[in-house]
């Protein structure tokens, strides 16, 4: 998704949801910390940028980065809170651009994976 998103754009910054954010709407810790995350994020070739993402509100990153393009998961297309966060853009002139989900590559996979290879070994 972010080589796609990296295709799409002169400059791609990539935010890094903080812990604290991660847990307040997957309510669990992320399996990575977040300062491995920004680690991993950072290494990529496409990225230029890696910040970390504090908050859900994308006009108060907008306010500070004045970004005209955001891309995102088509998994969130359609969601009261993307359709929100839509219209809002839309009054500055920022386009949200959907990329298709990476099948096979989620959170929950990892997730799944480590607690399938601690009951194997335990």
């Amino acid at each position: 998704m972010i080589r796609r998103a990296k295709e799409l754009c002169d400059y791609l910054i990539v935010g890094v949801s903080t812990d604290e954010l991660v847990a307040s709407y997957k309510h669990h810790q992320p399996v990575y910390r977040q300062d491995e995350r920004m680690e991993i994020i950072g290494s990529l070739k496409y990225v230029d940028q890696v910040i970390e993402q504090k908050t859900l509100d994308k006009m108060d990153v907008w306010k500070e980065l004045h970004f005209n393009k955001l891309f995102h998961g088509d998994d969130w297309k359609g969601s009261s809170l993307y359709n929100r966060i839509e219209e809002d853009l839309k009054t500055i002139g920022c386009e949200i651009i959907y990329l298709p989900h990476t099948e096979g590559v989620s959170s929950s996979n990892i997730r799944s994976h480590i607690k399938q290879s601690w009951r194997k070994n335990n």
